[in-house]
């Protein structure tokens, strides 16, 4: 009686719901299993109930909360009645490309081609925070953007869309760039664009992130893992998180390494300019890769390469944070791991797994989460 009585009050304060529109397109099994797992961990820092898959047709008790499979557009979050942070885990953005890579450079010439939206003084107040690059949208544009990088070394494309790490390609001529741009479609450059920028190589990625959720605020850096997938291809393993409780000063007030103190500063640039010349942007869960390497002349080079604003490869780590945070008021820092490993494998006993099993699209996986709370130096 006393439990039915505690799960209705529970239901009566909200619902947490995953959100996951067809028009958002396919996504991995994996990814479907993970946001229902992490929903479950939300709905328990908010005390709310999980409500699974969202339904339009269903009258929710109290308000509801969303994990969206993307980040969503305004007038879609809008029609949900997302409001603000707290409704969401993840982000709402004005214009479709700003939840891209298509942001982090400016264009190659002011009159360049650009979609509705776009905003020149974002390129001009970020410029010391991000690599050397251009971000294009016509196959004119991006030989011009190319002739110019090609003139510093070998040059990176990337489409604007692609995660992981997948599909990117290092060109050192005007003939491999040709290459690339016959295998992009004319709908897809024009509306989400090309990333072209220099390449490093010894490159060490970092990732700075927050995560809003209740009146819990964790702020984190990590270093990122590759490994390699069930198709032999490098792609994104895993992350080693160092948690602060708080903004991003409480992060800067622990002993950083210099590299990490630079790669928060910049990602933090970064985030104030995109909140600030993109009206309409909220996010209450923010991710930056920043990757550190040698330039084409050899000089070490340290920049923002692109920005998540939805549930993400750490995601879970991050839950483990604020789960650590929210059982431990005097806790102030505390180090997490995900990890993604490919093919057959066993996680340790203490790790909390997210998801194993075959995902219909790229095999064998098992993703899962390990947490510290006792390290000395962060």
């Amino acid at each position: 009686m006393g439990s039915e009585a505690s799960e209705k009050s529970q239901k009566s304060q909200g619902a947490v719901v995953t959100y996951s529109p067809q028009e958002h397109g396919y996504r991995d099994s994996h990814e479907r299993v993970t946001r229902t797992k992490i929903g479950k961990r939300l709905a328990a820092l908010k005390g709310y109930a999980f409500a699974g898959e969202y339904d339009a047709s269903v009258c929710y008790a109290g308000p509801v909360y969303f994990i969206p499979s993307d980040t969503l557009l305004g007038g879609e979050a809008a029609d949900l009645g997302i409001r603000s942070e707290h409704d969401l885990f993840g982000g709402v953005v004005p214009y479709r490309f700003v939840a891209t890579k298509a942001i982090t450079h400016p264009l190659v010439d002011p009159n360049a081609h650009a979609p509705t939206g776009w905003s020149h003084e974002f390129g001009r107040r970020v410029q010391d925070a991000v690599l050397v690059g251009f971000t294009v949208f016509t196959q004119e544009d991006a030989r011009h953007a190319a002739a110019r990088l090609l003139e510093r070394g070998p040059a990176r494309t990337k489409p604007a869309r692609a995660s992981a790490g997948r599909n990117q390609t290092v060109i050192s001529s005007a003939a491999e760039l040709e290459a690339v741009l016959n295998e992009i479609e004319a709908a897809e450059l024009s509306s989400y664009g090309l990333v072209l920028e220099e390449n490093l190589t010894d490159v060490v990625t970092y990732s700075v992130g927050q995560v809003r959720v209740a009146e819990l605020v964790a702020t984190y850096h990590d270093t990122q893992r590759l490994t390699t997938d069930n198709r032999g291809e490098s792609v994104y393993g895993g992350s080693d998180l160092v948690v602060a409780r708080g903004d991003f000063d409480a992060l800067l007030g622990l002993d950083l390494s210099d590299e990490a103190r630079l790669a928060v500063s910049q990602a933090h640039i970064y985030v104030s300019a995109a909140m600030e010349l993109f009206p309409g942007l909220l996010a209450s869960r923010r991710n930056y890769d920043v990757a550190e390497g040698l330039d084409p002349r050899g000089q070490r080079r340290s920049g923002v390469l692109e920005q998540s604003w939805r549930m993400g490869g750490a995601s879970g780590a991050e839950i483990a944070a604020l789960e650590a945070f929210r059982a431990e008021p005097t806790l102030d820092a505390i180090r997490a791991s995900t990890l993604e490993a490919y093919g057959e494998s066993a996680p340790p006993p203490n790790a909390t797994v997210y998801f194993r099993g075959v995902d219909e699209r790229v095999g064998p996986m098992t993703k899962y989460t390990i947490v510290e709370t006792n390290g000395d130096a962060w």
